[in-house]
């Protein structure tokens, strides 16, 4: 049995985590130092209660599940409703069930579903003809349903989902645009919001064809978002060169943002889950995911094992380390090295990784939930957005949008990572 230690300052009052780490437009980013979490006196008797009651209670529980159950504690009848957030917290979820064998998280899940898909299988909250690629991301989760129920809404529910990438707007090589809105742009974002799901539907339906489409998305990103000096990738590309924050020679925007690749690595060693073993970009898309290992190895933070909102501009003030990009790192990183697509030395930088978000990111409060801190709420580029300007810059991402906790965009992948570490101890 591993027992999870945290330091005093770990355990405070919620409250106080959301006073403490939420910053707006006009004030400077501010990290989530120790000195900012000190509990009063008064509290200081009852935390340490807390502290020694979760770590007698919960010590035989593994973090996934003690993470989960406090998502499931803060959202506690569905998550939320449709979108790619809910999306990406109901996989965690999934992920929990298969491991725990607790039906309570597959319920959870079927819950928060049920209550936006109808029994003729529309969406509440979904319209295709927006052409937004962030809505197809939930449908993972009709996909499970469908699996172990058979029952016809999610069946339909799904075949609806796979109508939009008929039509869906594309650039001039066959790339998805991220959305309608967004014309001629490739967003990394954009590859966990859709392939995963159109990788896992062509599998269960037999559509073998869907696959040359996948895996064209990942190649497209990788020739036009790749630096090739750094091996890291812009957020962003515009095939037009029209947009106000894209090169005029390139069409790029101007900066590495971690949890960009974050979603680009994740949809690439999920869609690998679903991708036949004799497809023959298979290859080119393990080479891929061994370049983006070594690429994120060189710009890890050697002392947290984090990684920053901007990835290469280290220690810049007004850059921090960032909750959400670092837990997608380990969870991409360590499943490549257990489903051997990457060398078993980078399982250490995932290791490292999950290390430092325990230490650093990790605070349990006073009603004994695990909460995960400095995630960067938001980040996008141009839109209709009168209070601030989604130029790409470095200001933007690192003083611009607000640092949270207990976003999805966050928790789900923590809990993923969790995931992987566990099996990779457990072996």
């Amino acid at each position: 049995m591993k027992l999870i230690f945290f330091r005093k300052e770990q355990i405070i009052s919620e409250n106080k985590i959301m006073q403490d780490i939420i910053h707006y437009r006009g004030r400077k980013a501010r990290l989530l130092k120790s000195t900012d979490l000190l509990i009063n006196i008064k509290l200081l008797f009852f935390s340490s209660l807390i502290f020694l009651f979760s770590v007698s209670c919960f010590a035989d529980k593994p973090m996934s599940v003690l993470f989960a159950d406090s998502e499931i504690s803060r959202h506690p009848d569905i998550y939320a409703r449709w979108d790619y957030v809910t999306g990406t917290v109901l996989k965690a979820f999934e992920n929990v069930w298969i491991k725990s064998g607790d039906k309570k998280y597959y319920d959870y899940i079927k819950k928060t579903v049920d209550a936006v898909v109808t029994e003729d299988g529309k969406i509440d909250g979904y319209d295709i003809h927006e052409y937004n690629i962030d809505q197809i991301a939930e449908g993972r989760a009709i996909l499970m349903l469908y699996k172990q129920t058979g029952e016809e809404k999610y069946k339909k529910a799904a075949q609806l989902l796979r109508e939009q990438f008929k039509n869906h707007p594309r650039t001039s090589e066959g790339g998805f645009w991220h959305k309608q809105i967004y014309p001629n742009q490739m967003w990394l974002d954009g590859l966990w919001m859709g392939a995963p799901f159109y990788a896992e539907y062509a599998s269960i339906f037999n559509e073998p064809e869907i696959f040359d489409d996948v895996t064209k998305q990942f190649i497209l990103i990788y020739k036009h978002l790749r630096d090739e000096k750094s091996g890291l990738y812009y957020h962003a590309w515009d095939e037009s060169k029209s947009m106000f924050w894209a090169d005029k020679n390139t069409g790029l925007s101007k900066n590495f943002w971690g949890r960009g690749m974050g979603w680009y690595f994740m949809a690439l060693v999920d869609v690998l889950d679903y991708l036949p073993k004799e497809h023959p970009k298979r290859d080119s898309l393990i080479l891929i995911a061994k370049g983006l290992a070594e690429a994120l190895t060189k710009v890890q933070d050697k002392q947290t094992g984090l990684w920053w909102q901007v990835l290469d501009q280290g220690k810049r003030e007004g850059n921090y380390l960032e909750g959400s990009a670092s837990s997608m790192f380990v969870y991409a990183i360590a499943k490549s090295v257990r489903m051997k697509y990457i060398d078993k030395k980078y399982y250490d930088i995932a290791k490292k990784g999950y290390e430092g978000i325990i230490k650093h990111l990790i605070i349990l409060d006073s009603r004994g939930n695990y909460n995960l801190t400095r995630i960067c709420n938001v980040a996008g580029l141009g839109g209709k957005y009168k209070e601030k300007i989604r130029d790409g810059s470095f200001e933007y991402y690192a003083f611009i949008e607000p640092i949270v906790a207990n976003d999805g965009k966050g928790t789900g992948p923590f809990i993923m990572a969790c995931i992987e570490i566990e099996m990779a101890q457990n072996k």
